[in-house]
């Protein structure tokens, strides 16, 4: 039976974090253990987590971590955790979150059935359930990602099947994934880290999956909104280091440019949006951190066992669906895509 380690992140989320592991404990599938990482919480998270692993025993355990070292960094002590303590896999579980009690068992079960996936993924929608957070991710030929069938309305949910990429928000990861391409790629921080090795597990040969049945629910932005300007840092700082690592050679050019064309003219939108330090920083950030990427990206392309054309039929063929000064400013050239 597969034993899940399911690591939840925590940074001052004492008003939160009850919430999401009273949820947690109430799953149908019971071959599971909390492991909830305190990433330096300067709130009153020690005291409440104190008091749960007094009444919730076993079932969950709490490390403290000296430092915040972001989503990439605490997720990887509870994935390390989860490698030394004999785990077969590991589900990465928001802390603004709430699951189905079927959720984690319907996870289970596509890892059961599908050995060729090593990510399972499920139905993300908002708190109030009337919308679509995701249902994984995609990676665009124009180095953009962006959440499948965001905002969508929840009654129409899209049908179960593989796709690029899996959300970090809520996922479940085989063990002997990370044995094979390696953890969370701290350079990251956070933002788009679920997409760099969901990306990575299909160079690799892997699939992701998701599917329709196992709903949770998420509070969009619960953490991330607490540092104003971080979300756009993010997006700056780590779409260059998503490309340069992943991207198969045939496709630099072509995806390179239009990332390099999307990249400017978003940058030059946030001084209109009063946003352009954030972002400017990011871009900095960027380029320090491109060296590293690129080592990143020989190993990584070395191990690639799937063709370019399989990599080129799960790419998203257009523009998010958001990106509409995007969208506006490709029909002035008569570009369709």
């Amino acid at each position: 039976m597969n034993r899940v380690a399911i690591v939840v992140l925590n940074w001052n989320g004492a008003d939160i974090i009850g919430k999401c592991l009273y949820s947690l404990k109430k799953l149908q599938y019971r071959n599971f253990q909390i492991v909830v990482v305190d990433n330096n919480s300067q709130d009153t998270s020690r005291e409440v987590l104190q008091k749960m692993e007094k009444e919730f025993g076993d079932l969950l355990h709490v490390i403290y971590h000296h430092t915040n070292s972001g989503f990439d960094g605490g997720v990887n002590i509870g994935i390390h955790y989860a490698l030394s303590h004999g785990f077969d896999s590991v589900a990465l579980f928001n802390s603004d979150a709430e699951p189905d009690k079927k959720w984690l068992g319907y996870l289970v079960d596509i890892l059961k059935t599908k050995k060729e996936v090593g990510i399972a993924t499920g139905l993300l929608l908002h708190e109030d359930g009337k919308t679509i957070d995701s249902t994984g991710d995609w990676y665009s030929k124009w180095g953009l990602s962006f959440p499948r069938s965001r905002d969508q309305k929840s009654n129409i949910i899209p049908e179960s099947g593989y796709v690029f990429s899996a959300s970090g928000g809520a996922s479940l990861y085989r063990v002997e994934l990370f044995k094979d391409i390696g953890i969370f790629d701290e350079d990251f921080f956070a933002y788009y880290e679920d997409v760099d090795i969901s990306f990575r597990a299909q160079l690799a040969g892997w699939k992701v999956y998701y599917t329709n049945k196992a709903i949770a629910y998420h509070e969009q932005g619960g953490t991330s909104k607490k540092i104003p300007g971080f979300t756009i840092k993010q997006t700056f700082r780590n779409l260059p280091l998503l490309f340069i690592k992943n991207v198969p050679a045939p496709f630099l050019i072509p995806i390179g440019f239009r990332l390099f064309l999307a990249y400017w003219l978003m940058l030059f939108n946030t001084i209109r949006h009063g946003s352009f330090h954030h972002a400017f920083r990011g871009w900095l950030e960027s380029i320090y951190l491109s060296p590293a990427a690129l080592r990143h990206r020989f190993s990584i392309q070395k191990r690639k066992r799937v063709s370019n054309k399989y990599i080129w039929s799960i790419i998203w063929k257009d523009l998010p669906p958001e990106q509409s000064g995007l969208r506006k400013f490709r029909a002035l050239f008569g570009v369709k895509s």
